[in-house]
C-alpha cells in the first residue's frame, strides 16, 4: 500500500458549478429556518409556493390511478400522448393556438426543469443569451451551467425595451442566440400587450434570434386582463417556444408538471435531452393532470380571484405604510419599492434580513433578482388575507415603530381555502418544506 502522502483528499467540481454566480438568497434561508426551531411563526411571503390545495377531483384522479398497478412502469420522457393533446385543446380554446401534440407539445417536469434542459439542447460554449433585468433566478443560472452567457439588458415591457434589446442583437457579435421574456413577469409582475409580441417576432426574425416565452404567471390575472400567448402571435411559433405550468393556476406545485410547446425543432431538441435524462412523470399525476386541464378553468378562474383578493389586501396595506407600490394585473407576486425611510441606507437583502428577525415577515431581496432589482422587494400572494393583515401589521410595528399585535410563539398558519372546499381560517400544518436552505423563489 502506498504510503507518505498526507494531503488531504479533495473533490474538485466542474467549471459550470464554479460559474454560478453568488446564492443571494442563503443567508435569508439560514435565518428563517433557525428563527422557525427556535418557536417564531414566520409569515412566509417570500416565495412563490401555493399553500391552497389541488383541485379536489384532480386528487380523486390521482389516488384511482395509483391503484392501477399498470401505472406503476416507467413512463415516457416527453409525456402521454394524451396529456400533450390535452395541452394543444386547452391552447386552442384559450388561445386560438394550433398546435400539434406530437411534435410542438413536450411534458416537462416543471417549467424549470424543461428550461434548464432547453439551454444544454439548444447552447454551447460561448453562446449568448439575452434576458431582462431583474431576470427569474434559472433564467440566469441555466444558462451559465450550459456553458452560456448572459448580456443583461434593464427590464421592460415597451417599444423602448426591445429598442435595448436590437442595440445587442445589432452590434454583439457573435449574435446573440436566444432571447429569454417572462411576461407576466417575474419577479416584477410586469405584463404586455400583444403588440409588443408581435414587435417582438419581427425582431426575432430579422436577427435571427430564438425566443422562449416563459409564460407561468399566464392564466394567474386580475381585472379583466387576459396575458397574451407568444404563440397565438402570427410567427411566434416559427421563432419560439413557450413554457406554461400547473403550478400556479391549479396549485399543482409540488406535482411539478410543465409544458413546452411551439418550435417542432426546439422541441424536438428538448425532447432528445430529456430522452437522455429521465423517463417523465409518474403516470398517474400525468393522467390527473389530463383531468385538471379537461375541467379545471373554473378552477383556475376561482383561484385567480382569491389572489386578487389578497393583492388589493397587500397593495392597500403597503401603501399605508408608506410604500410606493403599483398595483400588479397579473402573477401572485407585489414588486413593491420600499422608501429609502425605511431601508435607512441598506441594500434589500440586509432591509429584509432585519424585516425578518424583527418582524417575523419574509420576503424576497430584489437583488436576489438582478442588479436592477436592488430598492424593491418581492412579496408572494401566498397566504389568506388575515394572515396578510397580520404580517402587514408586524411591518408596521417594526418600520413605523407602531404597536405590534402580540401573537401566540408558535401560531400554525391557517390558510384560505382553494374553490370548491373550506373557506374557513383554521389551522393548518406547517409547510414541509419551508426549511429546505436552498428554495429560490418560483
Amino acid at each position: 500500500m502506498a504510503g507518505g502522502n498526507d494531503k488531504p483528499f479533495t473533490i474538485d467540481v466542474s467549471t459550470r458549478i464554479k460559474r454560478l454566480p453568488p446564492y443571494l438568497f442563503a443567508r435569508i434561508n439560514a435565518l428563517k429556518a433557525a428563527k422557525r426551531q427556535a418557536g417564531h411563526d414566520v409569515i412566509d411571503l417570500g416565495m412563490g409556493n401555493p399553500i391552497d390545495p389541488s383541485p379536489a377531483f384532480v386528487i380523486d384522479k390521482l389516488a384511482e390511478a395509483a391503484h392501477d398497478a399498470r401505472n406503476h412502469r416507467y413512463s415516457v420522457s416527453v409525456g402521454l400522448y394524451n396529456l400533450r393533446r390535452e395541452v394543444a385543446r386547452k391552447y386552442k380554446r384559450r388561445y386560438g393556438v394550433d398546435l400539434d401534440p406530437e411534435t410542438e407539445v413536450v411534458a416537462t417536469i416543471g417549467s424549470k426543469e424543461g428550461f434548464s434542459h432547453l439551454m444544454l439542447a439548444l447552447l454551447g460554449a460561448g453562446d449568448t443569451v439575452v434576458v431582462g433585468d431583474p431576470a427569474y433566478p434559472i433564467h440566469v443560472y441555466a444558462v451559465a451551467l450550459a456553458g452560456g452567457n448572459v448580456i443583461s439588458v434593464p427590464l421592460g415591457n415597451d417599444e423602448a425595451f426591445l429598442q435595448r434589446i436590437e442595440h445587442v442583437l445589432k452590434n454583439l457579435f457573435p449574435r446573440p442566440k436566444l432571447l429569454i421574456l417572462n411576461y407576466p413577469h417575474n419577479p416584477s409582475a410586469m405584463t404586455v400587450d400583444s403588440l409588443f409580441y408581435e414587435q417582438t417576432v419581427a425582431l426575432a426574425k430579422q436577427y435571427n434570434v430564438l425566443v422562449i416565452s416563459d409564460f407561468a404567471y399566464g392564466e394567474t390575472c386580475f381585472d379583466g386582463y387576459q396575458a397574451p400567448s407568444f404563440l397565438a402571435t402570427a410567427g411566434g411559433k416559427e421563432v419560439g417556444v413557450e413554457f406554461s405550468t400547473m403550478s400556479k393556476p391549479y396549485n399543482m406545485a409540488g406535482w411539478r408538471v410543465g409544458f413546452c410547446c411551439g418550435n417542432s425543432e426546439m422541441v424536438r431538441a428538448l425532447s432528445t435531452i430529456k430522452g437522455y435524462y429521465d423517463y417523465g412523470h409518474f403516470a398517474p399525476i400525468q393522467i390527473a393532470s389530463i383531468l385538471a386541464l379537461r375541467n379545471g378553468d373554473e378552477f383556475v378562474r376561482q383561484q385567480a380571484d382569491i389572489y386578487q383578493k389578497r393583492r388589493d389586501v397587500l397593495v392597500s396595506g403597503l401603501r399605508k405604510i408608506g410604500w410606493d407600490v403599483q398595483c400588479p394585473r397579473a402573477s401572485m407576486f407585489v414588486w413593491a419599492k420600499v422608501s429609502e425611510k425605511h431601508l435607512a441606507g441598506q441594500g434589500t437583502i440586509d432591509f429584509s434580513l432585519r424585516l425578518l428577525d424583527q418582524a417575523d415577515v419574509a420576503v424576497a431581496p430584489g437583488r436576489g433578482f438582478g442588479d436592477n432589482g436592488e430598492g424593491f422587494v418581492r412579496i408572494a400572494l401566498v397566504e389568506n388575507e388575515l394572515r396578510i393583515k397580520q404580517a402587514l401589521r408586524q411591518m408596521d410595528a417594526c418600520l413605523n415603530g407602531k404597536t405590534k399585535i402580540q401573537r401566540p410563539n408558535k401560531l400554525v398558519a391557517g390558510t384560505t381555502a382553494a374553490p370548491a372546499a373550506d373557506t374557513s381560517a383554521g389551522p393548518h400544518a406547517e409547510h414541509t418544506l419551508d426549511d429546505h436552505p436552498n428554495v429560490v423563489g418560483g
